[in-house]
């Protein structure tokens, strides 16, 4: 037992690493970045706004600006040391500025963490609520009406998807049933 915890245990740093490898290299090298971002936004702007203005006004960045937002966002950086500096930023759970945002990540997890411990504490409870005592009770009626009709419940809801489960209990419980509220999670 203590030689298959200590493998295991072996098996957390590269793990840990080949992932931080492969969300690195998504972020860095995907298009889409921040930079390009920015550009396609005063791009979509620039074509909107230049039928409204005589002048048709250029909104493209210049060459400095957009080192320079190369250089904010570190990706002047050759790679490996981009890599090791994000790594050591992320191991001391600094985690940066939204670049979509401009909010500070980890902010914006503790603003939303609240929201989703409640809505995954929930269902954690839910489902066992429910799937105990129905698993309890097809054992013991195993067989009979009730097993064979909870079977197909089962197996029906496992085959749609989520997204159409979802949509079926929001319509159940908060439109004819009016159970919850429709628009959304309310704190007061």
């Amino acid at each position: 037992m203590l030689s298959y915890f200590l493998r295991r245990l072996a098996l957390v740093i590269p793990t840990f690493l080949g992932i931080t490898i492969l969300i690195f290299a998504i972020t860095r090298f995907v298009p889409g970045g921040p930079v390009e971002r920015m550009l396609s936004q005063m791009q979509a702007q620039g074509d909107g706004a230049a039928s409204m203005t005589s002048a048709g006004g250029n909104t493209a960045l210049s060459d400095e600006q957009i080192a320079e937002l190369n250089a904010f966002y570190g990706l002047d950086k050759p790679v490996m040391e981009a890599y090791v500096e994000w790594l050591s930023r992320l191991v001391t759970l600094d985690l940066g500025e939204s670049t979509r945002y401009y909010e500070p990540v980890s902010d914006m997890i503790a603003e939303r963490l609240p929201v989703s411990l409640f809505y995954g504490g929930m269902t954690f409870f839910i489902s066992y609520f429910i799937s105990i005592p129905l698993g309890y009770y097809k054992a013991l009626k195993h067989g009979s009406v009730f097993d064979s009709a909870s079977s197909i419940l089962i197996f029906v809801g496992y085959a749609l998807p989520g997204y159409v489960v979802g949509v079926l209990l929001i319509t159940l419980f908060s439109y004819h049933l009016e159970w919850f509220p429709m628009g959304g999670l309310c704190w007061r």
